[in-house]
């Protein structure tokens, strides 16, 4: 193995690589705050390796795309595992990068002559939001989908060139395929080249600046240590502690906020475009934007999404030269702190908004459950048809059954006192409620004087007072014992017409009763009085 090492070092000068990497001198030794540098490369590897592995089963197309991450999600062995850690590393990155940043200010590490290291973090940070906004439509679900769709407006707000760039990034005048693999070229191609050539020129300015404070001084004088084994070993920890916080949130996202989620990253339904997606909200970083841009309403909206935001990032890159002044960095630290404190001053507002707006509450609800139907279907014994997950959705009854109930039915009818989507019509009813309609209890309860007038039945109806209610009233209520378990048969019998597949069970155990109810409606009871019902020696319509 020597000979082998010894081969290689003879043709690559390797060892005097690693030799001057590891035992480069740190100017006041190793420190904690020394970590930054060593922790966003880490992560930035995670995000690659992670990255990779998910690369090799994603596909960018609008009837893959979703399709892909459902694999990954929930067939590939692992997927979850691997794409969890991708999406709570690229959360992390932009924590870490943004300390960073505040480090930098803090420790006066922007001033002369390390103007160029906090510029290189600056640019950073922007490039780590960028791989988390380019990032968050690739799945192409509902919360991607319309999240890109307000950030792209944003954009469009932009003096002169806005339309263009939106234009640009989209791929045209819609979402579609082409910003699919817009947003994915700049995701898994630009950006990672950006942020490497960012790190490597950072790299190579800590040690230009390391060199330039050993120059004329003595080591001993500025307490110097090489990076090898003290820094090396904080940055180690630093990194596994920074690992173990993605795992944690990857095992449990329950315990950080993300409450409809098992286990993994979260996924919403297929990117629907006429399904307006009410629970949409931007990513937690730029909740403090979106809160702030209900300030500025109508033609005041580019003041606080483009004016003010150029503003700050503007008297960020003239900080160095503001420094010079005798009071210049503390002025700059007063004003980090106050934009750092409205920042989460902005955020919680908007989270307490949301936490009390009963609006945004149940459309969340209602995501949850379409996603989680999307995935139900997904994997059935049919599986995804070609037209894409999205085609399932659109031609399953139990999705489009609330929104044709509120659409067609809601009028008159209720569904357990609301539309059928949650929504409580400003109208009055004027027929029975249809919650468990011609289940065994809607008709047990239908046929109890104290139920039959109320407004779930007939009570807000043009029959309240009808033969109908009287007759319970009257001669139901009365009913002896015989009668009685008449009428449960006749419910049982009357039920079973419905096919409910809750009730099959029981209605296969039950069958001879169900005979006996069907002779009961028309002779014991005598509803076929009034009604019609076919019997068995009777042809049927």
């Amino acid at each position: 193995m020597r000979r082998l090492l010894k081969w290689i070092d003879d043709r690559t000068g390797l060892e005097k690589v690693i030799r001057s990497a590891l035992f480069n001198e740190i100017p006041g030794g190793a420190k904690w705050r020394h970590t930054w540098g060593g922790i966003l490369l880490f992560m930035f590897a995670v995000q690659a390796i992670t990255g990779m592995a998910l690369w090799m089963s994603y596909s960018p197309s609008t009837r893959s795309a979703w399709e892909s991450v459902y694999y990954i999600q929930h067939v590939m062995q692992l997927g979850w595992l691997v794409r969890g850690i991708h999406y709570y590393a690229a959360e992390a990155m932009v924590i870490l990068v943004l300390l960073h940043v505040i480090q930098k200010i803090w420790f006066k590490g922007y001033r002369k002559p390390r103007e160029l290291m906090f510029w290189i973090a600056m640019a950073m940070a922007l490039v780590v939001v960028s791989f988390s906004l380019t990032g968050y439509l690739l799945p192409w679900d509902q919360q991607g989908y319309w999240s890109a769709k307000v950030r792209t407006h944003i954009m469009s707000l932009s003096p002169v060139f806005g339309s263009y760039l939106e234009r640009l990034t989209v791929g045209g005048e819609h979402f579609g395929h082409h910003t699919l693999t817009r947003f994915f070229a700049l995701h898994a191609g630009v950006l990672p080249v950006v942020f490497s050539g960012l790190l490597l020129a950072r790299m190579m300015l800590v040690r230009r600046y390391r060199k330039q404070a050993f120059e004329g001084i003595a080591k001993t004088e500025i307490n110097a240590s090489s990076f090898w084994p003290g820094q090396a070993l904080k940055n180690a920890i630093a990194c596994l502690a920074v690992m173990g916080l993605v795992m944690l949130m990857t095992l449990k996202p329950q315990w950080f906020g993300f409450t409809h989620i098992g286990v993994g990253a979260p996924l919403a339904a297929p990117a629907d475009p006429a399904d307006l997606y009410a629970a949409a909200r931007p990513e937690w970083y730029f909740l403090f934007l979106f809160q702030f841009l209900k300030y500025f309403p109508g033609e005041k909206e580019v003041l606080g999404a483009i004016f003010i935001p150029s503003l700050i990032l503007g008297y960020f890159v003239i900080m160095p030269w503001i420094a010079k002044v005798r009071i210049g960095h503390y002025f700059n630290i007063l004003v980090s702190i106050a934009l750092l404190t409205g920042a989460l001053w902005l955020t919680y507002a908007a989270k307490m908004e949301d936490a009390t707006n009963a609006n945004y509450i149940e459309a969340g609800e209602q995501a949850h459950e379409k996603a989680q139907r999307a995935v139900e279907l997904a994997s059935g014994p049919t599986g995804i048809p070609e037209q894409g997950a999205l085609h399932l959705l659109h031609h399953d009854p139990k999705t489009l059954g609330p929104i044709l109930f509120a659409a067609h039915c809601s009028s008159c009818h209720r569904f357990d006192g609301h539309d059928g989507t949650g929504n409580v019509p400003l109208d009055t009813s004027s027929a029975p409620d249809l919650k468990g309609f011609a289940s065994r209890a809607w008709l047990t309860d239908l046929l109890k004087p104290e139920h039959i007038a109320t407004k779930r039945y007939f009570g807000e109806t043009a029959f309240r007072n009808g033969d109908m209610v009287r007759f319970v009233n009257k001669k139901v209520s009365q009913f002896d014992k015989e009668e009685k378990l008449a009428l449960e048969r006749a419910i049982k019998a009357l039920s079973a017409e419905a096919g409910l597949s809750r009730q099959a069970e029981a209605e296969e155990v039950e069958a001879d009763l169900i005979i006996l109810g069907k002779e009961d409606l028309g002779y014991e009871l005598g509803c076929s009085d009034c009604h019609e019902f076919h019997f068995e020696d009777e042809d049927v319509d």
